[in-house]
């Protein structure tokens, strides 16, 4: 940029002068840095609704699976107390009503105590610096110790992979003894550990053997290698705690989660209410403040709360009023939780088929037209944004565009201005010149 000396000759405010007129050269620039904020502001505004939107074809795609309509409730007692010794979760097949079963064992992972006690720096390995793990399997790992020494055999018995967690015990003499336990319980847990040539490490160990754990329902007893029994019993998977005692009765009770199915449907008509009140305020018209919503002029999402309101009508002529759902006069969802309660424990079956009855079903009608607003591909709400941010892009080039043009214009006027200057402070010279010689002139005469 040319430099510039203000005003030195003609006594005017040069630089006051060029900021003026830049503000009004900018003028074109500065409607279209308003414009592209407007037009970022409406973008974050769609995406806040497309994420709505997309939010509410999830839930609805749920909800309109038929495994989403069998809720239940399980709880567990011993001797009619509510426990936590043992739990149980239901599957998708859970079958509602009382179930007892008896606490054989719980499950218990293999561990060996070696009878010799060391140090930690003393070489407890024989022949070799490395031992071997033979496991029930058939199969045998061979574990580097690095130096022998009982410290070194706990590192290597502790590295990744092995299948064993080894630790020691401090004596009153100083020395330290080795237990080596199984990372997996169960009958199949069990497992030898040698020097490498098959000899004992340590004197040998003391085992306690891994076993499954073990319950009785009825007349059969069924066993499990870890402490869970997946889908056991009526569609139930049952999980021992660690601390149950043997020969516990315990009573698992699965009822019809009503209210959870409430709750669920609830939710649902509360995402529709929320993502119709979003678009509400992105196109409607505060006649307080006299101004229209930012999306005021997009026909998609005006259309799009219709979409949202037609979907409660199944187009066979019936309606959802039957389980609680209906429009109101204000254009907005309402919710009969107890008609629905009703509905529902009288005929669960019914209830179900009116939300999952394939496309006719209310979830799918819901999830049908969500995902048509914000399908990540085609949605009319992501197209929307696809488009304005094409124009935001298009609007920050000719910014950009305008910032080089400016900027010569500057330097344009800032040399111009310059050039006044010089120009009147050459004609001044010649005016003193000019005097000067008039008054010889004179003088002289």
């Amino acid at each position: 940029m040319a430099a510039s000396v203000s005003g030195l000759v003609s006594g005017l405010d040069t630089s006051t002068i060029i900021s003026q007129l830049m503000k009004v050269e900018a003028q074109t620039q500065t409607n279209l840095k308003s414009k592209l904020s407007t037009e970022q502001t409406n973008v974050k505004s769609l995406q806040d609704l497309n994420s709505a939107f997309a939010a509410l074809a999830t839930s609805a795609a749920d909800l309109a699976k038929a495994t989403a309509w069998n809720p239940v409730s399980v709880t567990t007692s011993i001797g009619g107390t509510a426990t936590t010794l043992v739990s149980a979760t239901a599957g998708a097949n859970a079958i509602t009503g009382p179930l007892s079963f008896t606490v054989g064992h719980t499950a218990l992972s293999q561990r060996l105590t070696f009878g010799t006690s060391a140090l930690q720096t003393d070489v407890v390995t024989t022949g070799s610096t490395f031992v071997r793990i033979d496991n029930l399997d058939g199969t045998t790992q061979d574990i580097d110790t690095g130096d022998g020494s009982l410290a070194g055999l706990v590192r290597g018995l502790n590295a990744t992979g092995t299948g064993v967690k080894a630790s020691t015990v401090r004596l009153d003499d100083g020395t330290f003894r080795l237990q080596v336990t199984s990372t997996a319980t169960g009958d199949a847990s069990d497992f030898t550990l040698t020097n490498i040539d098959g000899s004992d490490l340590l004197g040998g160990a003391t085992v306690r053997a891994g076993r499954d754990a073990e319950i009785t329902i009825g007349t059969d007893t069924v066993h499990s290698a870890t402490n869970t029994f997946t889908d056991v019993a009526n569609g139930l998977s049952i999980t021992l705690g660690s601390t149950v005692a043997d020969g516990t009765v315990v009573d698992v009770n699965v009822s019809q989660d009503t209210a959870g199915m409430t709750k669920t449907v609830k939710g649902i008509v509360d995402a529709m209410n929320a993502a119709l009140a979003k678009i509400d305020s992105l196109t409607g018209y505060n006649s307080t403040t006299k101004t229209a919503g930012p999306l005021a002029g997009d026909a998609s999402v005006r259309a799009l709360r219709n979409n949202v309101l037609n979907s409660i009508y199944p187009g066979d002529g019936t309606s959802m009023a039957g389980v609680g759902i209906q429009l109101d006069r204000f254009g907005k969802l309402t919710f009969d939780a107890d008609k629905f309660t009703a509905a529902y424990t009288a005929d669960p079956g019914a209830v179900a088929a009116q939300f999952t009855s394939g496309a006719s079903g209310f979830a799918s009608r819901v999830q049908v037209v969500a995902k048509g607003a914000s399908d990540s591909v085609d949605g009319s709400i992501t197209t929307s944004i696809s488009g304005r941010n094409s124009t935001i892009r298009r609007m920050q080039d000719s910014i950009d565009d305008w910032d080089n043009r400016l900027a010569l214009r500057q330097n344009t006027l800032t040399k111009q201005f310059t050039a006044m200057e010089s120009a009147l402070q050459q004609m001044n010279s010649q005016s003193s010149w000019l005097t000067s010689q008039l008054g010889s002139l004179s003088s002289g005469s």
